[in-house]
């Protein structure tokens, strides 16, 4: 299909590859791209294929997904491609690092297959995949590491709403818990997710997160 999402998988184990690209070729709306089983070959694939989606895992040869992640994905990258970080180890760590190097979503390997697609869709919309709870623990653990400790609050082109609802999302707020505290709808509140991220010229909730701390509009 012309409109289906096109996935690229990438994961050494080839048991593992193999029921990714089953369960996903089995759908009508996604399509696999392309297979490899190493993060050197993930990059060169990705940057000539163009997929929507890469899945990618974290411990590889040649180059591991972090590495290769931020390749793909990183600052500075011309031509980001969205990343799911899909991996064995529940580990705070890799999920900082997966992030950290531009991953749009993290999911766990023992994700039934519904969640993996799910997963997909989300971040090939634009959207970040990652649970509020996951946010709120990394936030707590890694804040200190993502803000520069003499970073001066700038000035922001947001809204007094728009900030409240980025410094929301940095405490690991849901659009619906958003909506709830805030006393306003969930379209509403997705307007305001869009306008803030359009202005910060950011890719995600996730970099946004990111973004609030680095600059210090939350603490």
């Amino acid at each position: 299909m012309s409109d289906s999402v096109r996935v690229l998988v990438c994961d050494d184990q080839m048991l593992v590859r193999t029921g990714l690209v089953t369960i996903i070729d089995a759908q009508p709306d996604l399509e696999v791209a392309g297979e490899c089983g190493d993060g050197r070959t993930a990059v060169e694939l990705a940057e000539r294929l163009r997929p929507d989606v890469v899945v990618m895992d974290v411990r590889m040869p040649v180059l591991d997904g972090i590495e290769a992640t931020r390749l793909l994905a990183g600052p500075g990258v011309p031509r980001p491609v969205k990343v799911l970080v899909v991996t064995t180890f529940n580990l705070d760590e890799y999920v900082y690092e997966a992030l950290r190097a531009g991953a749009s979503g993290f999911l766990l390997k023992d994700a039934p297959p519904a969640q993996l697609l799910h997963g997909i869709r989300t971040v090939a919309t634009g959207a970040a995949l990652l649970d509020p709870d996951v946010t709120r623990r990394l936030v707590g653990r890694y804040a200190a590491r993502i803000r520069p400790v003499d970073d001066v609050p700038p000035t922001t082109p947001l809204t007094p709403r728009e900030l409240e609802v980025l410094r929301l999302i940095a405490d690991g707020l849901s659009n619906r818990e958003i909506a709830d505290t805030l006393l306003i709808s969930q379209e509403t509140v997705k307007t305001f997710v869009s306008r803030m991220l359009t202005k910060l010229h950011l890719r995600d909730r996730v970099q946004a997160v990111v973004y609030a701390y680095r600059h210090g509009l939350v603490a």
